[in-house]
């Protein structure tokens, strides 16, 4: 890519996008994978096509978007249904994302994955944003109104919080209050500001 970039990975509910809006407030590039998810499937596109076609209609809404939710039930119930779906989609994904890095004039880049499993090809170090199961369930079903049972299933399917903190470079404990998570983000800012100049020869 030729600049640092930063992996972003956490569970569902660990507060990775607040730690990510308070990194681009910093002037970082954030390339979102969730953001570039959303955009491939968009109307018109080609893996929406694909998608509807395997399907069926009913996965669309009245003004032909994707129904997500019906799509989240479906994926997150049947594994094999998930593994078509990701074959379709990650590679659209992932030339969105190569896309916004490879355009970042940021000191440092952010590749923001929704449960990163380790080594990435993109990726020089790993922050991990961290909580326990029990504020993941809490949070998530609060926001989403997702029932319990659906978003056991969502974590299901993501690494395992042991699996996360055994590759990450950095941690960010997110336990506390918005104050907390903001200070250990500008720590860290400072620490990739440095590291990005000696991986990248800068001053």
């Amino acid at each position: 890519m030729g600049h640092f970039v930063l992996g972003l990975t956490g569970g569902i509910g660990s507060g990775k996008s607040a730690v990510s809006d308070h990194f681009q407030s910093l002037g970082i590039t954030i390339a979102d994978a969730d953001i570039a998810a959303r955009q491939v499937v968009e109307p018109g596109t080609e893996p929406l096509r694909r998608i509807a076609e395997h399907f069926g209609d009913e996965i669309l809404l009245a003004d032909g978007s994707l129904d997500r939710a019906r799509l989240r039930g479906i994926i997150f119930t049947e594994a094999e249904q998930r593994r078509w779906l990701e074959s379709v989609t990650v590679p659209a994904i992932m030339q969105l994302l190569e896309t916004t890095l490879r355009h970042s004039t940021s000191p440092y880049s952010i590749l923001m994955l929704s449960s990163g499993r380790g080594q990435h090809p993109l990726i020089d170090r790993h922050l991990v944003v961290d909580v326990t199961p029990q504020t993941q369930l809490a949070r998530v079903m609060a926001r989403d109104q997702n029932d319990l049972a659906q978003v056991q299933a969502i974590m299901a399917t993501q690494p395992s919080r042991e699996t996360r903190l055994d590759y990450a470079d950095d941690v960010i404990q997110n336990e506390g209050s918005l104050a907390d998570l903001n200070n250990a983000v500008a720590a860290l800012h400072i620490k990739y500001l440095e590291l990005s100049g000696e991986s990248y020869g800068r001053p």
